[in-house]
């Protein structure tokens, strides 16, 4: 895919400086630019590589005064920074405007989906699911029974769905991750033994939600385990059984989130952090890395440690914990000096 400068001027509102047909066919860091790229300027400090960078063009600001002349040529625009993100979701576009059902693949009897499916190799979805308008499913994708799956929906390869799941509009689903897989529970029976318990319900996933790769989503015992819209999950993330997560709250990699909890909207979780079971985190509470909750979170709270404490209240023990060997050295002196005394 080629686009000449004119082309990228009129789709920026903006303006040439320098040969309106220069072509480029990808993106590049104005610092390691090549011929056939193209780069912005968008923060003064790396000015300098606008004299030496390769690249075919680069966005700069309308302001920006030159210094000496430049090889490249340049597209004037009212801010480089967001005129490159309109870029690079163009290109990202055009790499996943798929269509088609591959030959390799199986849909059932009884699926209900549109003519512009992409339906990628040795993909399957089972009998009496429903898949939405501009759905793009990779390869090796698999949708069990029943199962909805909105409009404008990308799901890359490997991802796996178990029955009855229900997928809303916009949703990203990262290569590997898990949709409805069981709980984990188990009775004790009167030997002693581990009995499996079943687990009936499903997993929702309201609009705009985004899955990272390799996330495991356990369906609930009864009723559902439900992310709210605009959720987001980086890699590696445990969602167990009967878990709620509330609207726009993001959570870091390597999270465990044992079953029954709910989690508010607009809250932050930090990479490695574990959550319990059966316990209510407020809104706008922010969880850091690492950090282990064992009980109730209020509404905008910062916690960290482990077990997790507020953010002020840890920082401030911190000082003492690091001090403790002197501590306890005086505090043993003193016991020795009281018993002499």
């Amino acid at each position: 895919m080629k686009l000449k400068a004119y082309k990228i001027a009129e789709m920026l509102g903006g303006v040439v400086e320098g040969n309106d047909q220069t072509s480029i066919n990808k993106l590049s860091k104005i610092e390691n630019g090549d011929e056939q790229s193209l780069s912005f300027l968008g923060n003064s400090k790396y000015n300098n590589f606008l004299y030496t960078s390769n690249a075919s063009i680069i966005l700069v600001d309308n302001d920006l005064k030159l210094e000496k002349p430049v090889k490249s040529t340049l597209i004037r625009v009212e801010n480089p920074n967001e005129s490159f993100s309109q870029l690079l979701n163009y290109f990202s576009d055009k790499k996943t405007n798929l269509s088609g059902i591959s030959k390799n693949s199986i849909i059932s009897k009884n699926v209900k989906f549109s003519d512009d499916l992409y339906f990628g190799d040795f993909s399957i979805c089972e009998k009496n699911s429903e898949i939405g308008k501009n759905v793009k499913i990779h390869s090796q994708v698999y949708i069990g029974e029943n199962v909805s799956i909105g409009n404008s929906v990308i799901i890359y390869p490997g991802v796996k769905i178990y029955a009855d799941s229900i997928i809303g509009d916009n949703c990203i689903l990262h290569a590997g991750c898990i949709i409805g897989s069981d709980g984990f529970g188990f009775n004790l029976d009167k030997e002693g033994k581990q009995i499996k318990v079943s687990h009936n319900g499903n997993v929702i996933l309201e609009d705009n939600v985004e899955i990272g790769a390799n996330c495991t989503l356990d369906r609930a015992t009864l009723g559902s385990t439900i992310l709210r819209k605009g959720v987001k999950l980086d890699n590696l993330v445990m969602v167990a059984h009967n878990v709620e997560i509330g609207e726009s709250t993001v959570i870091a990699a390597c999270v465990g989130i044992a079953g029954s909890s709910i989690i508010g909207k607009n809250c932050m979780i930090g990479g490695q952090a574990g959550i319990s079971g059966h316990l209510k985190i407020g809104d706008r509470v922010m969880i850091q890395a690492k950090a282990g909750v064992f009980r109730n979170i209020k509404s905008d709270t910062s916690v960290m440690g482990i077990p997790a404490i507020k953010y002020l209240d840890y920082n401030k023990s911190y000082v003492h914990f690091k001090n403790l060997p002197a501590i306890m050295k005086s505090l043993n002196k003193l016991f020795k000096n009281s018993k002499d005394a």
